[in-house]
């Protein structure tokens, strides 16, 4: 079993603070690099299923040990603020593995989400949430808006409006 995860005190206590108003706690992660409307969409779903909404951000190291020396194409600092801006997000944690476990377990969701080309059985932190009672879910994603489509549309000189 992997080390625990230190959570940022102020990240504790505002944790602390939402399950002491009995606040439902919903989790999703991902690289969220060229953030575009399907994100948007994926995350107000996302924060529907609960009363806050925490994201999970992989660091710049594990974005490209997972994506390849071309990724990421903004840096964790930028991504985490376009997050943060959002008015369906709650909380934004950056994590440096390459999976969110360890911060799954620190945060404790009620609720732990993934893109619908995520089958639940395959979700990291499925067993650790369920253990302690709570829901895993896998939310249907808009078609065409793969973030590693257009990553491959602006490498190939391609405009939005080419078809």
């Amino acid at each position: 079993m992997p080390d625990p995860l230190e959570l940022p005190r102020e990240a504790r206590e505002t944790l602390e603070r939402w399950r002491a108003a009995r606040e439902r706690i919903v989790f999703t992660n991902g690289v969220f690099d060229l953030v575009h409307f399907g994100h948007v969409e994926y995350l107000e779903d996302a924060r529907a299923l609960g009363d806050r909404l925490v994201i999970g951000v992989n660091a710049d190291a594990s974005v490209r040990r997972l994506k390849g020396a071309t990724r990421p194409i903004l840096p964790e600092s930028e991504r985490m603020e376009f997050l943060r801006a959002l008015e369906c997000v709650d909380l934004v944690l950056p994590f440096e593995d390459d999976t969110p476990l360890r911060l799954i377990e620190a945060v404790a969701p009620d609720v732990l989400v993934k893109g619908g080309d995520w089958p639940v059985e395959s979700i990291v932190g499925r067993d650790s949430v369920e253990s302690r009672g709570g829901r895993v879910l896998s939310i249907p994603l808009r078609e065409g808006f793969a973030t590693s489509n257009r990553v491959e549309r602006i490498l190939s000189g391609k405009s939005a409006l080419d078809p």
